[in-house]
């Protein structure tokens, strides 16, 4: 149960969790490919993992909405042993009569079927006791009022976990679900609004703190390190979805 010299692909590897996980797992002795789609994304990651470690790391980019990128981009990557898909933007929020139909369907394709296509694309390269990691989302089991692209989203990603996990065994398939994490994902949000909305949320988590992506990515290591789990969903959610 150690990923030492385990070759793992991070797909949304470049940022927040997915950048937590591939620094996390440099430090378990694996080598890592960090992928995204902005070129300037991939080169920033790169420069800091190469910083962990000089040898072990390679960054590079790949539109995860194509198909035949995927194929491309897995057939340069060669064979490895575990695939963690973080990729996605945020998820909107808002009452169903007003939800643009155009911006949720864009967000359920890389959330959900651009997912599915990396899978289909990397399983023939997957090591033997190789696994997949995917992320869903707590509102999967506690949606709050407006969340229906959210919680229909992470909904599906379980659903798909599961499924996966009979048909492709014995690779594993698991999922991580995060609770509220301070990652860049925020920082578009005014600094004060962003701290204000941080301080409601640690008022209302039973853990009365918001979680870090160094957090999150143990959840992901576990995964990919235990290799009785499959059909998993794990959530790191500070009790968000108790309360």
């Amino acid at each position: 149960m150690t990923l030492k010299d385990n070759r793992i692909v991070a797909l949304g590897g470049t940022s927040g969790i997915g950048l937590a996980v591939a620094q996390a797992a440099l430090e378990e002795g694996a080598s890592v490919v960090v992928a995204s789609r902005q070129a300037e994304d991939v080169t920033r990651a790169r420069e800091q993992l190469v910083q962990q470690s000089k040898f072990r790391s390679s960054g590079l980019t790949v539109d995860v909405t194509s198909e035949d990128a995927l194929k491309e981009f897995f057939a340069i990557v060669g064979p490895f042993d575990h695939l963690v898909y973080t990729a996605g933007d945020d998820l909107p929020i808002g009452p169903l009569a007003g939800i643009d139909l155009h911006h949720a369907r864009a967000r359920f394709e890389v959330r959900y079927w651009d997912a599915v296509a990396a899978v289909k694309c990397a399983v023939a390269l997957l090591r033997e006791r190789g696994s997949i990691v995917l992320t869903s989302g707590f509102s999967a089991i506690r949606p709050g009022a407006g969340w229906t692209s959210q919680a229909s989203i992470q909904s599906a990603v379980e659903g798909l976990t599961r499924a996966l996990a009979v048909e492709l065994g014995p690779i594993r398939v698991n999922a991580v679900s995060p609770g509220l994490t301070r990652t860049p994902r925020w920082d578009s949000w005014k600094e004060a609004d962003r701290e204000a909305f941080y301080q409601g949320e640690k008022r209302r988590l039973p853990t009365g703190r918001v979680g870090e992506a160094a957090e999150l990515a143990h959840a992901y290591i576990y995964l990919m390190r235990n290799t009785y789990a499959t059909g998993s969903v794990i959530r790191v959610d500070g009790g968000g979805s108790l309360v």
